[in-house]
């Protein structure tokens, strides 16, 4: 057994070797702190706490009120997602990724499959009907995580009402989710060479309604919120981060645009046929929880126009590439066992060769291999940059992948936000960064 203080105790066991893995440093921060002489107090906020988003552990040394330091603490929801992706096949992937960031599957799903596509060279061949379906899907998806966003900090600084029309509206595109693929979140709806399946026409239907729907809910929000006193009180001028920390700090997305640097990977590097598409990209000076509301709320807007492009591009074409080594069967119907493929495909795909056959079982099986080599792919997420990094040995698995997750590397800026401010603060600090812990700890 190790004897070094700096390590976690071991012990081997039937299994091989286990380590106890404890609070860290927390013996030391707690002992070099005299509570009675320095007037000071080391707590913890977390992991349980409900508004920290999640399982984050934040280890507070308290002056009265006011925060002297801060150290963040993740790790609590460790899935072992990017390890667990080594021993599945490529497409497979697809549906362990769509777990990591639980409020925006589809983003995850998108960086994956470009990344893979992009390892196999197939970039040109996807097609313009699949390209546009990740646009109306990434861009409904962008909302519905900005209306959590919405919700979960409105009740943590107690607007108890926009949390209940939040969570409505995000109903609303949940439902849509469910009608194109089956399912309301996790989906593995997006895969290497496409789309698992077509949009329905029902779905289109329902789409074109939350346009009409949407525009008069956003007013409700700014009407409810904008003016009121406890609202501008406790978001202006409260955890401040500036452009020049953000881009120390490798701080992404809403909270750098807050901050008045119009960075979105959608125009800057754009992907999926973006540079096709007419929207802005909003920004505020303000860098504070307030300019951070205000730029949610505008990139809602912005997600509306783009979803309305998407649906007058949508032309009638294949949504998997044509290359049959390649393209997963994407000809799925709703069963009675479930969603699974059709019965006619089945039937088709019996009805031909024997060496078809094969090659269908080969494909789900095994899966296809990917020539060797890294790449890396990055998109713009609800909460930054968001990139997958895949790298191929030229199997049927990858090698190894990993994701650049912003809620990961946003968090890093509270501590930054936070010291020198109140305790009560730290909880719109934190909110407004809109960290997810799954993606997080992946």
């Amino acid at each position: 057994m190790s004897t070094n203080p700096s390590y976690a105790p071991e012990r081997e066991t039937s299994e091989g070797k286990v380590f106890t893995v404890t609070g860290g440093d927390w013996d030391t921060v707690v002992s070099g702190t005299d509570p009675v002489s320095d007037e000071r107090i080391v707590v913890n906020m977390g992991p349980q706490h409900p508004s920290t988003h999640g399982v984050l552990r934040l280890i507070l040394e308290l002056e009265g009120e006011t925060v002297r330091e801060m150290r963040s603490v993740v790790g609590y929801l460790h899935t072992g997602i990017e390890k667990s992706i080594e021993y599945r096949n490529w497409v497979q992937g697809t549906t362990f990724v769509t777990r990591m960031d639980y409020l925006s599957p589809i983003f995850n799903e998108t960086a994956y499959s470009l990344a893979v596509e992009k390892l196999l060279g197939i970039e040109d061949q996807i097609t313009e009907r699949a390209s546009t379906i990740r646009v109306l899907m990434m861009e409904l998806n962008r909302i519905s995580s900005h209306l959590v966003w919405l919700a979960t900090t409105g009740m943590e600084l107690g607007a108890i009402s926009i949390m209940l029309y939040g969570f409505r509206e995000r109903e609303y595109i949940l439902e849509i989710f469910e009608m194109v693929s089956g399912l309301r979140m996790n989906m593995a709806y997006v895969r290497p060479g496409g789309v698992a399946q077509d949009v329905p026409d029902s779905a289109i239907k329902k789409i074109q309604e939350f346009l009409k729907m949407m525009p008069k809910r956003l007013k409700e929000y700014e009407d409810l919120l904008s003016g009121q006193p406890i609202w501008t009180e406790r978001t202006q001028g409260v955890a401040v981060l500036d452009v020049t920390a953000c881009v120390a700090l490798g701080v992404t997305g809403p909270v750098l645009r807050s901050a008045g640097l119009p960075w979105d990977l959608r125009k800057t590097e754009p992907y999926c046929g973006y540079e096709n598409y007419e929207f802005d990209v909003p920004t505020s000076n303000d860098g504070d929880v307030w300019g951070r509301y205000q730029v949610r709320l505008a990139e809602i807007r912005e997600s509306l126009k783009l979803i309305e492009q998407a649906l007058d591009k949508l032309r009638p074409g294949p949504i998997m590439v044509a290359d049959k080594k390649i393209a997963w069967p994407a000809q799925l119907a709703l069963g009675v066992d479930g969603l699974g493929n059709s019965l006619e495909h089945v039937a088709k795909i019996m009805g031909q060769s024997m060496e078809s056959l094969i090659h269908h079982f080969k494909l789900v099986t095994e899966g296809f291999r990917v020539p060797p080599g890294q790449v890396y792919v990055a998109i713009e997420g609800p909460r930054g940059e968001l990139g997958a990094h895949a790298v191929s040995d030229g199997g049927t698995r990858p090698y190894r992948v990993h994701f650049r997750e912003p809620s990961f590397v946003n968090l890093q800026a509270l501590p930054a936000m936070a010291e020198g401010g109140l305790i009560a603060d730290v909880i719109a600090g934190g909110a407004s960064l809109d960290p997810v812990m799954g993606g997080c700890d992946r």
